[in-house]
């Protein structure tokens, strides 16, 4: 089971019910008017979205269910979870809790964790180099293994890895 709530901005689309005060999401924002697009508001269609939690199998079997929020980051960050974890030999904290870096808007991205000198040749190469005032993304997982449930949650968002 994947319980994601994601509202799409801030406050999604702006609206909370009046009974219940449940915020309305905004994902139908992913939408365009312009004719032929792929997103092209119609019936039967749904909008391009970032809702992709991860699962990990080993011998048919699912042992890692995961996800990573962030927009546009999500995809990178599956990516560089699972690196961490079969690449660098992490375990699970630690390799949601390893520095980020993204391709933003303003430029690089790379998160504190990285050194400087990470940042100095980005630099030499060319990348406008920013240090985020936000984290880049968001992350929690849970390993199964030899019966055992391992939880870990990201520091960077509200969350937290619990079991009785």
């Amino acid at each position: 089971m994947s319980l994601i709530y994601s509202i799409f901005w801030s406050f999604g689309s702006g609206f909370a019910s009046s009974k219940f005060g449940i915020n309305f999401q905004n994902r139908g924002a992913g939408f365009t008017l312009t004719p032929g697009h792929p997103n092209e508001a119609g019936g039967g269609k749904r909008p391009m979205h970032t809702i992709i939690p991860g699962m990990v199998k080993r011998g048919g079997r699912v042992i890692l269910p995961f996800g990573v929020m962030g927009g546009a980051y999500q995809s990178t960050g599956h990516a560089r979870f699972v690196t961490n974890l079969a690449d660098f030999g992490m375990d699970l904290q630690d390799a949601i809790d390893a520095p980020r870096s993204f391709s933003g808007v303003e430029g690089m991205e790379v998160e504190r964790g990285y050194p400087d000198s990470v940042r100095a040749r980005l630099a030499e190469m060319g990348h406008p180099v920013v240090v985020p005032d936000t984290p880049i993304g968001g992350a929690q997982a849970i390993l199964i293994e030899d019966g055992l449930l391992v939880g870990a949650s990201d520091p960077r968002k509200d969350g937290c890895a619990l079991g009785y």
